[in-house]
């Protein structure tokens, strides 16, 4: 009876393992192609012990060494298209950069306010410039704490000190929970069933941050907020497309900020009724926001390329203590920030480049927590494969967009 009980522990290990091996033929590993799922993984499994969640050819892979992030997924399995965007040369040096370690990662955890009078990102009196900016380490180079995990969910946590620029000091507790998605969750949250000529995946990640000290967060001392960005792969057609709420600017402001880094040039935006377009081919550098009065809980992108429809969807409550401000600046408004941003990356103004890459970001309120107090802010990120008319099915219902004006959106007529 000992025995038996060992023999079936173990093979319980091996079934719910998630540390990835390759298949193999014979003695040698499967290679993959750079740009498939397979590839960032036989790459990653030299930096850690991964965790793959899978459900056939949905494949989602996470790292509790790189900040419990969600490096990258797949709906066509290891020889299928890998949709997050990872910084292979940043992970290659084994070096911790100064500034940040910006390892990529599709669904990543982070916290604001980057700028201002409240930024956790400058220390108390240093000049806001890019010198002086550090990313908290537990959010850029610690590791993080695995907990529970079978093949489609992984907790994972952190504890950190953080000080804002005004001096006053967090003691923060962060967790997460990752959880690959089935058919009747995806029924359930975007109200649309697939034919059979669509793959697909998607994940949830239900992000956690505790106030542990024991003081009240207050407006007066300044506070923190959940900002969660999901780092993807462009390509030359790619596409963003956000649909806000439709109203006066008089009473809403204006639909979007879109001069984070200079205005975006009139060819690589576009504003029509109730659907903002955005060019993300990582050739130009730039970034566009929506405030709480514009935004949905939606956002998406295509490419045409890959023929991948890419859904965001996020927690935004009715009621909320407002949004944080990311400016690098003194703020005569703090409080009054973005709820959903988009970045494209490109050339700096000394030729080099991080990426390319481009991104989809959500925030959750201002946390005024008292001691003991938490906030969560939950977001779900979908990739469908298949052809323009099945996807268009998907776009039309989700974002109030069809395929054909996603791939016309900046073609010249």
């Amino acid at each position: 009876m000992k025995i038996i009980k060992i023999i079936t522990f173990i093979l319980t290990i091996g079934i719910f393992t998630s540390c990835y091996n390759d298949p193999k033929i014979g003695t040698k590993p499967l290679k993959y192609n750079k740009g498939t799922f397979g590839y960032d993984v036989q790459f990653m499994k030299g930096k850690d012990s991964l965790v793959i969640l899978k459900n056939g050819d949905a494949q989602v892979m996470v790292s509790t060494k790189y900040q419990g992030k969600v490096f990258t997924s797949t709906a066509q399995g290891l020889s299928g298209n890998s949709a997050g965007w990872i910084n292979y040369k940043a992970l290659a040096s084994d070096k911790i950069a100064a500034h940040i370690n910006a390892y990529g990662g599709e669904d990543r955890m982070w916290l604001g306010p980057e700028g201002g009078q409240f930024s956790i990102f400058f220390k108390p009196g240093d000049k806001m410039v890019f010198d002086n900016w550090q990313t908290p380490a537990g959010l850029d180079s610690e590791p993080w704490n695995l907990g529970a995990h079978d093949s489609i969910s992984v907790s994972m946590g952190k504890e950190m000190s953080l000080q804002n620029f005004s001096g006053t000091r967090f003691e923060v507790a962060l967790s997460r929970k990752v959880t690959l998605l089935s058919n009747s969750d995806l029924a359930k949250s975007l109200d649309i069933t697939l034919n059979s000529g669509v793959k697909w995946v998607g994940f949830e990640s239900s992000n956690t941050l505790k106030n542990r000290g024991t003081e009240t967060w207050t407006k007066e001392k300044g506070t923190i907020n959940i900002w969660m960005l999901a780092m993807l792969t462009p390509s030359p057609s790619g596409v963003v497309a956000i649909p806000y709420i439709q109203g006066d600017e008089k009473e809403l402001g204006k639909v979007a900020t879109t001069n984070y880094f200079g205005e975006i040039p009139a060819d690589r935006i576009k504003i029509e009724k109730g659907i903002l377009y955005f060019k993300v081919d990582g050739k130009h550098r730039s970034k566009l926001g929506l405030s709480d009065k514009r935004a949905t809980t939606f956002a998406g992108s295509y490419d045409s390329e890959h023929h991948m429809l890419t859904i965001l969807q996020f927690t935004k409550p009715l009621k909320n203590s407002g949004y944080i401000n990311q400016l690098w600046e003194i703020q005569k408004e703090p409080f009054k920030g973005d709820v959903i941003n988009s970045y494209n990356d490109g050339p700096l103004a000394d030729g080099t480049q991080m990426g390319p890459f481009y991104e989809i970001e959500s925030s959750s309120p201002a946390a005024f927590l008292a001691p003991g107090e938490t906030l969560n802010h939950t977001q779900r990120i979908y990739h469908f494969i298949g052809d323009d008319e099945s996807l268009a099915n998907i776009s039309n219902k989700v974002l109030g967009v069809s395929i054909n004006q996603l791939n016309k959106a900046f073609t010249k007529p």
